[in-house]
Order: structure tokens, then sequence, then C-alpha cells
């Protein structure tokens, strides 16, 4: 797995690249510097991340705001989730150039799901706000062939 390094991005050098999986690589590349119950992650826009009206399309936001929630749920833990419900608000848009920030909190967490919600803000301002349910998971288990 690639491994990026956040001075290359413009992320503060406090996070890091986690080798989550090849679609959030391809999207991002996402960074964290604190899992659950509170997780902290980092995403620095680029062009090819805008629609056609040169702000952050809404489908690169609920990839990162899926990021967040998950590192959230998986408590530094070899256990991985598979997003069962995911609802997202857009308050905000955002645009290329700009350090997206994910908040994440697990509100509550049983052996198999856990509940969980996120915030992406760029500095004081909110784009997103997130809610999910999770499945956890061993990690071999969430691999499809």
């Amino acid at each position: 797995m690639t491994s990026f390094k956040p001075e290359d991005f413009d992320i503060p050098a406090e996070f890091q690249h986690w080798p989550g999986d090849p679609a959030e690589d391809n999207v991002g590349p996402f960074f964290c510097k604190s899992l659950a119950p509170a997780a902290e992650t980092a995403f620095r826009l680029d062009k090819h991340h805008c629609n056609m009206f040169g702000i952050v399309h809404g489908g690169v936001l609920m990839c990162f705001a899926d990021y967040t929630l998950c590192l959230s749920a998986i408590e530094n833990t070899n256990e991985g989730c598979l997003t069962l419900t995911c609802d997202n608000q857009f308050v905000s848009s955002a645009e290329a150039g700009e350090l997206l920030i994910g908040r994440g909190e697990l509100i509550r967490r049983t052996r198999r799901m856990a509940f969980v919600r996120a915030t992406l803000s760029v500095g004081d301002r909110v784009v997103l706000s997130s809610t999910a349910t999770l499945k956890m998971t061993q990690m071999d288990q969430t691999r499809v062939s």
C-alpha cells in the first residue's frame, strides 16, 4: 500500500496517512491524527475534487466523512467496519486549496455495531455534518472477492 506524506499535501505534520483502502487514497489521500472515540482527520482539497460549479463535489465530501466516521468507530483495533447507513447534511461549500478538517465522535458501540457522528469544517465554517450506523467486522471479512 502507498503511504503519503502530509507535507506533500500541505497537511500539518501531526497528521499521518492511515493506509485504509485504495478508494480513499484515490479520492484523497486522507490523513488522521487521532482515532476513537474522537477521530480528527485532514484533507487538502484540490481542483480535481471540484464539480462544474467550481466547488468540491458532494460525493468527495461524503467519502471523506465516511473515512472520519469509520476511524471514529474502530477504536485503535484491527477491526474494520462497513457503513450500513450514512446521513449527510450539506451546510456550506468548500473550494480547491482549502484544508478540510473532520472531527468524528463515537456515540455508542456494541460488539457488532457502532453509532457515530462527524463534522467537516474549513476553519470555523462547517461544511458537512454526518451520522452513521456501522457494522463492525474483522479486517479479513471486509474484503469481497
